[in-house]
């Protein structure tokens, strides 16, 4: 049932909303029908086609809820809006629709587009996502988050709110709409995957299960939308990161930085295939953001050990990556590939002016410290990881730069 429901949620879930327009009827309805699955599949065992089987019972659940509730627009306030208005009478579905090779693209991305709409805010685009295309429960999105399933309810019901309110259309954007909104979408699962691949908060810097279902959701979009190339490049972005997890936390739960992994431990197949999806994402002439940070990320993958990193390759495309998107953060990943080709003293130089930028981001008085360290200038390296220290928020980033810390203090 777990792998039918994963496989299956956001497809049935993406149509059944398509047509009851309605994504608080259709995910009740769709839960409904799982629920009853449980049951009855146990009892009479799998149906030849259980896809058509759980539509077909959400389909009848979603029927008597509208049925039920007669003035559906004062009644149901968390609908989806287009031209089209469904009612109990429509709740037709063409047999071509159930048929489990159907892949119903237009659909899921829909579904997709509508949850990671501009007008909700992040983290509700965010929660939204995970339950609504994940298929995640909001008890595991609430896991995942470190926060109170209650909490979660709330953000959930507040961004289907949001889109009734707004009016937000169900529909994929067109024209020159669609790269601006297909942007937005890919921040969000980008965000996803960060937060499962170095968690903001908590005890452990690695949550997997959340940085793989960002991976499944952006295979999704990529196969959906083959002709675009940021969703491809991001996918090969998120396997080559990904492939690092087993070698960047040891048996104790402490992080190990890049250049003490051990790559043996490095998912071979991951890397595999995002080189694959880097060299198919290259070769369509686009360069975007999400190339060039696959594209350095392929770099590191394909060294055998941190001494044949090229590291001159490294600087010039976080240098072209600054360009394009003028954020902080590159500027900090720059100043850091650069310590390591020129040295600490010009990467030192390069985090000049960041501290307004990044007033909140443990990790800019981190890399200070660490290149004061390297300079022997311990005694300012001390107030940088104190200060680092008070940002940290999990507790593998605090045991890192305590033990960093420690080993410049004197009697050391």
């Amino acid at each position: 049932m777990e792998t039918v429901h994963r496989a299956q949620w956001a497809r049935l879930l993406a149509l059944l909303t398509g047509i009851v327009r309605s994504l608080d009827v259709a995910e009740e309805a769709l839960a409904d029908a799982f629920a009853s699955a449980l049951e009855s599949w146990e009892r009479d065992g799998v149906p030849g086609q259980p896809e058509a089987w759980l539509m077909t019972v959400a389909r009848r659940r979603a029927t008597d809820r509208l049925r039920r509730d007669a003035t559906l627009h004062r009644k149901l306030p968390l609908l989806v809006t287009d031209d089209l208005t469904a009612g109990p009478e429509d709740l037709v579905v063409h047999d071509a629709l159930l048929d489990p090779e159907s892949a119903i693209p237009d659909e899921r991305l829909r579904l997709l587009f509508t949850c990671c709409h501009p007008a909700l805010a992040l983290e509700g685009r965010v929660a939204l996502t995970l339950r609504m295309v994940g298929g995640l429960t909001t008890a595991e999105v609430a896991r995942a988050f470190l926060v109170t399933e209650s909490t979660m309810a709330a953000r959930i019901t507040r961004a289907k709110k949001k889109i009734a309110a707004a009016g937000i259309p169900y529909r994929i954007p067109a024209g020159d709409e669609l790269p601006a909104r297909l942007s937005g979408v890919l921040a969000v699962l980008y965000l996803i995957f960060t937060e499962g691949y170095a968690a903001s908060s908590g005890a452990g810097p690695v949550r997997r299960s959340l940085a793989g279902e960002a991976i499944r959701l952006t295979r999704v979009i990529d196969a959906l939308l083959p002709d675009e190339t940021e969703p491809t490049a991001l996918a090969a972005l998120m396997l080559l990161q990904h492939s690092r997890r087993d070698a960047r936390v040891d048996d104790r739960g402490r992080i190990v930085l890049l250049a003490d992994q051990d790559r043996r431990r490095w998912h071979t197949g991951d890397i595999t295939e995002g080189l694959a999806l880097l060299h198919r994402a290259t070769a369509r002439g686009d360069v975007g953001s999400y190339l060039l940070q696959a594209t350095i990320a392929a770099e590191h993958a394909r060294a055998t050990n941190p001494r044949t990193t090229d590291w001159g390759r490294i600087v010039a495309l976080y240098t072209q990556l600054e360009d394009t998107t003028g954020s902080p953060v590159v500027r900090l990943n720059r100043a850091v590939a650069v310590a390591e080709f020129e040295g600490p003293a010009a990467g030192l130089e390069l985090l000049n002016g960041l501290e307004d930028r990044l007033p909140r981001y443990h990790l800019l008085p981190a890399c200070r410290a660490d290149m004061l360290r390297r300079l022997g200038r311990l005694q300012e390296a001390v107030v940088a990881y104190d200060r680092a220290l008070e940002l940290a928020g999990t507790d593998a980033d605090r045991a890192l730069l305590t033990s960093r810390r420690a080993a410049c203090l004197p009697d050391r």
